[in-house]
């Protein structure tokens, strides 16, 4: 059975790994914490990028560094360590080789091709135990995990409105229903996620940059506009080499206005694009989370397409009284349909709330 010792590392292993996010997709995310014989941290690391060391073999030399002796101690990894050989090494070897006497993991690794490193390290005679925190990790790679399970991409839809449900006011101006502590908090998720998503009427509306902004060393995610149409100008924002940017249009848009503009064409589905497809695509390449920002209607489609897997709403303590509402058609005509969330935190940022809350029937399925 763990330690408190060793809880107390995975916590750390859980931090570390945090600081992945926005960074290592389509890698999950991992910390890692190494103990020596006597129970005291001598190495720490996390993956800190797709192609880069993995958690295990950066806190390995972290140690080294040190000139810490890490055989007959303990390695506290958020994730089983893998089993396979990518463009690094299986980690369940680098930890066999650097002779650890145990390793403890908070969740195991679900993909075919990476698991079986308990088994790998019991095999040695490495004392191995699954499970120490395991709610706490599954919370910290849920996008990863998602997108291994289900096979598309994690997605949490974010938006702003007033008390009384408004995303704009009727003239349609919307800057500022919140705070800017409320805005910065949205330039978080946006560093922490692997695509950004915004419709044709938002882009029209607002003609919004997407970048994330006062964050150091961040992977800009990819910039999504679903456009239908291809009404997209050339001038627009989005379209700047401030990050990556791909325009999902219908199948028979006209595009000869975006040259060299990354296209990818998706069939149409109601009076839209299919939500199913485009997180396909995304999944394709290498997405692994989606921070789904607006408008109403888009955000109603991904409602209806059941592809809402989290919820951040900022909420401004005003009124508007008339202007579209947060979210739009959904397919969801009577009160006992309603998809029911629930919350999962409530903050203060400035005047505003925020309000985090996910499906109470939501949870990872096999594809």
């Amino acid at each position: 059975m763990a330690t408190a010792t060793e809880a107390d590392a995975m916590r750390r292993a859980l931090a570390l790994a945090a600081r992945g996010l926005g960074s290592t997709s389509p890698n999950p995310v991992v910390g890692c914490v190494l103990l020596d014989a006597r129970g005291r941290a001598v190495g720490e690391g996390w993956h800190q990028r797709a192609g880069g060391p993995h958690a295990e073999v950066s806190a390995l030399c972290s140690a080294a560094e040190a000139g810490h002796d890490v055989r007959g101690g303990t390695a506290v990894v958020t994730l089983e360590p893998c089993n396979h050989t990518g463009r690094t090494g299986p980690c369940a070897q680098a930890l066999i080789a650097a002779g650890v006497g145990r390793v403890v993991y908070a969740v195991a690794d679900p993909t075919p091709a990476a698991t079986g490193g308990a088994a790998t390290l019991a095999a040695a005679g490495i004392d191995t135990e699954g499970g120490l925190l395991a709610d706490e990790a599954t919370a910290g790679n849920i996008a990863w995990l998602t997108s291994v399970l289900s096979g598309r991409p994690y997605v949490l839809w974010k938006y702003a409105a007033t008390l009384d449900g408004r995303s704009a006011a009727a003239d349609g101006s919307s800057r500022w229903i919140t705070s800017a502590e409320s805005r910065a908090d949205v330039h978080r998720l946006r560093a922490e996620a692997d695509a950004v998503i915004v419709g044709a009427g938002t882009l029209r509306a607002d003609d919004p940059h997407l970048a994330a902004r006062g964050w150091e060393d961040v992977s800009q995610p990819l910039r999504v506009v679903v456009d239908t149409h291809a009404t997209v100008r050339p001038g627009a924002r989005v379209l700047d080499d401030a990050a990556p940017t791909l325009i999902a249009v219908g199948e028979d848009a006209d595009t000869t206005h975006l040259p060299g503009v990354d296209i990818v064409r998706l069939p149409h589905e109601g009076t839209g694009l299919a939500v199913d497809a485009l997180l396909a695509e995304l999944h394709r390449r290498g997405v692994r989370s989606v921070l789904l920002e607006g408008g109403p209607a888009l955000a109603g489609a991904f409602v209806a397409a059941g592809a809402v897997d989290r919820v951040v709403g900022y909420l401004a303590p005003a009124l508007l009284g008339a202007g579209p509402a947060a979210l739009g058609d959904a397919g969801i005509a009577t009160v006992t349909a309603a998809l029911r969330l629930g919350i999962t935190d409530v903050t203060r940022l400035g005047p505003d709330l925020r309000i985090t809350a996910a499906p109470t029937a939501h949870a990872p399925e096999e594809s």
